[in-house]
């Protein structure tokens, strides 16, 4: 599956933005067309191991389960787990968090998505840059609104 990418600036650690990122239950405060998202098993660290999601953004609803793998408050890599999801046959993302300086961090997204609805390659990939910047956005305004750094 081939990843689509993109990236933003957030005035904030990675730790205050990993931070942000691993409160799944917050989701739904931030996060567009998200109703909910519940850890259903915790790693030794605290740090989610799997999450239920319930999305409500047209055209996509479903409710999924999405197992996660945690680098520190470098990256966090995501994948759907199998048979979770009606309309997301695959889902595969990753957050990467590069301090720039003490106070700004460069947040780079890269998501591939499958869907069980037949979509041309390009329509796909323009989803997927929309699911992307959106994610981004929210993910800047949630942290920037928690006074980070």
């Amino acid at each position: 599956m081939a990843r689509t990418s993109s990236d933003i600036l957030i005035e904030a650690t990675p730790a205050e933005i990993m931070a942000v990122i691993g409160d799944f239950p917050a989701y739904p405060e931030w996060a567009t067309g998200m109703r909910s998202a519940d850890v259903t098993e915790d790693g030794a660290d605290g740090r989610a191991l799997r999450v239920r999601f319930v999305l409500d953004a047209t055209p996509i609803r479903d409710e999924y389960e999405l197992s996660y793998i945690w680098d520190g408050d470098h990256q966090v890599s995501w994948s759907l787990v199998p048979g979770t999801g009606s309309m997301l046959k695959a889902m595969d993302g990753t957050y990467i968090l590069d301090a720039v300086d003490a106070t700004s961090t460069r947040v780079t997204y890269q998501l591939s998505v499958d869907v069980s609805i037949p979509l041309l390659g390009m329509l796909k990939r323009k989803a997927e840059k929309v699911i992307i910047d959106t994610a981004l956005k929210g993910l800047k305004k949630r942290v920037d609104s928690l006074g980070a750094a």
